[in-house]
């Protein structure tokens, strides 16, 4: 029965192992102050209304992550103050019990160099269809978090927005197409 099955399945199929290449949008970002300084806008949820919205990040491994009003919901994976945050992102559409779209993972990494920090944000995978989509936002979160960090005014998040949608080339009122 299971020569037949293989058979069916085609002559492709293999219990070797299978190497396959996901997208992924990393960045490295310089930021003013002590890593401690940066952690602190990451970890927190409060600290920029403007790009988190409605939401928390639960201070633990296991934690609940719920941001944007419940658009994003994940689970903290990894916890280590002012060294590295990770949790599941996965997107939900207004009404839907389960996300329609793979559960990805982003890492946040932060490293004291000199009297600065240097962020590494990195989201995988992600959908290829996403990808420039996804650089935007990430870039635009990473603006507002470079000018929380900093201490001055953080601009709205469509100004941001704009601003990198033109960098990426992507067309915001048609992002996918």
């Amino acid at each position: 029965m299971l020569g037949c099955l293989m058979q069916e399945l085609g002559k492709s199929m293999s219990d070797d192992a299978q190497f396959t290449h996901a997208q992924m949008v990393r960045f490295d970002r310089v930021m003013s102050g002590p890593p401690e300084r940066t952690w602190a806008v990451l970890a927190d949820a409060g600290s920029l209304p403007g790009w988190y919205g409605t939401g928390h990040i639960e201070p633990h491994a296991g934690g609940a992550v719920e941001l944007m009003g419940g658009h994003i919901k994940g689970i903290v994976t990894q916890w280590r103050p002012a060294e590295r945050l990770a949790y599941t992102w996965n997107v939900y559409n207004p009404g839907d019990a389960v996300s329609p779209y793979p559960e990805s993972y982003v890492t946040f990494t932060v490293t004291a160099v000199g009297d600065g920090t240097v962020l590494t944000l990195e989201h995988l995978p992600v959908l290829e269809q996403f990808v420039r989509l996804n650089a935007v936002g990430w870039h635009t979160y990473l603006d507002m978090v470079t000018a929380a960090v900093r201490g001055g005014p953080v601009e709205s998040r469509d100004i941001y927005m704009k601003a990198n949608a033109r960098r990426y080339n992507v067309d915001l009122a048609n992002p996918l197409g």
